[in-house]
């Protein structure tokens, strides 16, 4: 879907507003961004909560990220680096959203990948959430620990940081942030039962060739 550029400030202002009441992000955490055209990217600013974007706030960078404009007192955040080397790897992804969703995040403190293929939506929609080596925010160690992963994943945790996903649009991108959040919460779930299981191989390899059925 193609959308337009008052329509994706509502959007990511919408998707902001998300993040910040499923305390997916505190205070001033993660970022939000949405490719407008084939070099320019909308994006949330430095130091405001997700939860009070208004559309204005936003900024608009090149993907060298360069700013094309900006609010009188508003740039992008430094960690902006990281949604620009999706966009420049991957010109069909059309969303970056980086976030610290609780249990996702705790599993990236704890330095685990999240593996267990134990629901048939999350084998399809998902697979394996690998987990990108750390980096220090801002620099380019981030960017260069998910760069493994472009063109064969849409979501993978942060070590130590979060976690970051993508998609064919900024709402796609969103809602791999809550199937990754689910993934995790089902998996510390489950463990805490005593009952965490995976699939059968055979039923896994069903799954995973319903993927292009389900245009994932």
């Amino acid at each position: 879907m193609k959308y337009s550029e008052k329509e994706l400030r509502e959007l990511i202002c919408d998707i902001g507003r998300n993040l910040f009441n499923k305390d997916y992000v505190a205070a001033n955490d993660g970022n939000i961004s949405a490719r407008l055209s084939e070099n320019e990217v909308i994006a949330t600013p430095t130091g405001v909560s997700k939860g009070y974007l208004t559309p204005e706030k936003l900024v608009k960078v090149t993907l060298e990220g360069e700013i094309v404009e900006a609010k009188e007192g508003y740039r992008p955040s430094t960690e902006l680096k990281m949604h620009l080397r999706v966009y420049r790897r991957l010109p069909e992804m059309k969303g970056v959203v980086h976030a610290h969703p609780p249990f996702g995040t705790a599993f990236a403190i704890k330095g685990e990948v999240l593996d267990k293929m134990m629901m048939p939506e999350s084998v399809i929609a998902m697979g394996e959430i690998p987990l990108a080596k750390y980096g220090t925010p801002s620099t380019e160690e981030i960017p260069d620990s998910i760069e493994p992963f472009l063109g064969n994943k849409q979501a993978v945790l942060l070590e130590s940081h979060g976690a970051l996903t993508w998609g064919k649009d900024v709402m796609a991108a969103y809602l791999n942030m809550e199937r990754l959040e689910y993934t995790a919460k089902l998996t510390f779930i489950t463990r805490m039962l005593k009952g965490e299981r995976e699939l059968p191989k055979n039923r896994i390899e069903e799954l995973v060739n319903l993927r292009s059925f389900y245009g994932m």
